[in-house]
């Protein structure tokens, strides 16, 4: 009997979240439906060639690729290196300018796990009127901050209206990020019982504005904002690909 292959649960995992059958996946690689059934039920060992295409097919994290071909037996392809290792000091150069450019509107540079590493003046100053802050040298997580008991969601006048879309986008990410699920379901439990916000499980279907504007209570009145993302086009390292900045 086969050993089965320590990758074949991850390949099937991304596999599913990008919601692509076995038969679709082997049209696409060029291999038999049969193979893509061995490969993920650990019956047959992938080449790292077909490994690599078949990642690139699913168009999987690059924290995903390297777990797989770790998994399989082959080295990572892509680096993790710190945000301020001095091999991505133009990609800082362009957060430190995007972030600027959006003064005084908030802007925030966040991670996979919703890590808050930066901030512009106007994204300190948002903290500050929510009652959070941004130590120096140090970040915060968002998604923690929205379910600690005075944490940001106290602030947010429209929950019933924002809180189902904002899920399953979040549902969506922890497809692929599975070191948020837990945070997401307990702000799901949360939201469910404390608020009272209905239309929140997995299956549901949220009707979502063209636009969803989150208003939020502040010390100098109501704030109605809406968010538009940056990510890097071509991100050849885990970290760069993990980032996205959010501009209020």
């Amino acid at each position: 009997m086969v050993k089965p292959s320590q990758p074949a649960p991850t390949l099937q995992q991304a596999r599913k979240a990008r919601r692509i059958s076995q038969l679709e996946l082997s049209l696409q690689l060029g291999v038999s439906q049969r193979h893509i059934s061995f490969v993920e039920s650990g019956r047959a060992q992938p080449s790292r060639e077909l490994l690599m295409d078949w990642l690139q097919t699913l168009d999987a994290p690059l924290v995903v690729r390297n777990q797989v071909m770790l998994q399989a037996g082959y080295a990572p392809v892509y680096s993790t290196a710190p945000l301020e290792d001095a091999s991505l000091a133009q990609a800082n150069e362009a957060l430190v300018r995007l972030l600027h450019a959006h003064d005084p509107m908030p802007a925030l540079v966040i991670d996979a796990e919703w890590n808050l590493l930066r901030a512009n003046r106007g994204g300190e100053w948002l903290l500050s009127a929510l009652g959070g802050t941004l130590p120096p040298g140090s970040s915060i997580n968002l998604l923690d901050a929205l379910l600690h008991p005075q944490g940001l969601t106290q602030h947010i006048t429209n929950l019933p209206e924002v809180a189902p879309g904002f899920l399953a986008r979040l549902r969506q990410e922890a497809a692929t990020c599975p070191a948020i699920a837990e945070k997401v379901e307990a702000l799901a439990t949360l939201l469910r019982g404390q608020f009272g916000v209905r239309g929140l499980h997995p299956s549901a279907a949220p009707t979502i504005a063209p636009v969803l504007t989150t208003r939020y209570a502040t010390p100098y009145g109501e704030l109605a904002l809406f968010s538009m993302f940056t990510t890097f086009g071509t991100p050849q390292d885990i970290t760069l690909a993990s980032l996205r900045v959010e501009h209020l």
